[in-house]
């Protein structure tokens, strides 16, 4: 099955079908968004380039999250809770003191979710958030987040909205509300789940293409997968500022290597459909040499340092992940070579494991009741 989202306003469609949302709040709504892999084709769905051209990904997720949990306020007031960086807020009921959070993603999406979906009425409620994986990781983290979060409010508020409505929310969210400079494969990854090749139309329509792979090979993958993280957690808006001007500017290099990196979308996709781990790796390869010539800052001495590691102890190819300068690096190795790539990584100061793929994209569900 494919997905299609299509044009319109989220919250008009709402508002056409009648639906008014309650604000009774559960005792306790928990979600949770998978982050993901990138395969190929990232940096092709980044504006102008997807007006222009049209982009294709190619993208997994992965057993980490990011997670969401709302429930009633103790005091009537709005309280935002980051776990994972140690950072706790308190404010009025009143959604324009949400102007001054420091936790831009939980004020935006409370913003956009009481004004689109609640009427303006302000809840009060206690927003409590975690992630597996630090910030600029290169795993879709904050978009994970943001899905999460929107995930839970539509719990909450009984939304009758899907995963590209989910996604649509949390890109408009991010890139609009927030002007947060970024792609748009993140969301979809994590609102959708699994292993899917994602095209972005020119004309702003977005499919979601669940890719069918037998159980037997989605082993073989994931015994191949190893995940390195740098150890530098990297702003990836610098890497995709400066990838923007070079698509605006009409950058032959930045083009061409974009434009390679769409045809390598599809290369992955037709190699994973033939269960095929070696071509993965040519791709994997060559989509990795055109993403440093996208920008100057995609890879560091640290990156090119622990990629020289790990092909040395065996590894087929590999990656970073995301928009580079940091965060996590893949790579694929023959499943017998994989524990000696990690040892060897680990050894040279990185932190490597393998990675486990998943199916499910967001979602939510009532937590238990506990007994005293």
């Amino acid at each position: 099955m494919n997905f299609v989202g299509g044009h319109g306003s989220i919250e008009q469609s709402y508002l056409r079908a009648g639906y008014n949302a309650p604000f009774t709040v559960p005792a306790k709504i928990r979600s949770r968004a998978p982050l993901r892999l990138g395969l190929a084709g990232g940096g092709t769905d980044v504006s102008p380039y997807t007006e222009d051209f049209g982009g294709a990904v190619l993208n997994a997720t992965i057993d980490r999250y990011a997670f969401a949990f709302i429930e009633p306020s103790p005091d009537w007031k709005i309280h935002f809770v980051a776990n994972d960086l140690g950072v706790e807020e308190c404010w009025p009921l009143d959604i324009d003191a949400l102007d001054g959070s420091n936790l831009r993603l939980h004020a935006a999406v409370y913003r956009r979710m009481v004004r689109s979906f609640g009427g303006g009425r302000p809840l009060a409620i206690k927003v409590t958030t975690m992630v597996d994986a630090p910030a600029g990781s290169g795993l879709g983290s904050s978009s994970a987040l943001v899905v999460a979060l929107v995930e839970a409010f539509r719990s909450i508020l009984s939304l009758p909205l899907g995963p590209y409505d989910i996604a649509q929310l949390a890109f408009e969210i991010e890139r609009v509300d927030l002007a947060l400079p970024g792609g748009r494969q993140d969301q979809y990854a994590a609102s959708f789940g699994g292993l899917n090749y994602i095209e972005f139309m020119q004309n702003g329509r977005v499919i979601v293409n669940p890719l069918r792979i037998s159980r037997d090979f989605l082993n073989e993958l994931e015994a191949s997968l190893i995940t390195c993280f740098s150890g530098v957690s990297r702003q990836s808006e610098t890497i995709i500022q400066e990838q923007q001007r070079g698509m605006s500017a009409r950058s032959a290099k930045t083009l061409d290597a974009l434009h390679q990196l769409k045809v390598d979308a599809s290369e992955m996709k037709s190699a994973l459909l033939r269960a095929d781990i070696g071509e993965m790796a040519t791709v994997l390869e060559r989509s990795w040499a055109a993403k440093k010539e996208t920008a100057a800052a995609v890879s560091t001495s640290d990156i090119e340092r622990l990629m020289q590691v790990g092909l040395d102890a065996g590894a087929l190819a590999g990656k970073v992940s995301g928009a580079g300068g940091g965060g996590f690096v893949m790579f694929l190795a023959r499943p017998e070579n994989r524990l000696r790539i990690v040892q060897a990584l680990n050894a040279a100061g990185a932190q490597a494991s393998g990675a486990q793929l998943t199916i499910n994209g967001a979602e939510s569900w009532a937590a238990p009741i506990l007994s005293s």
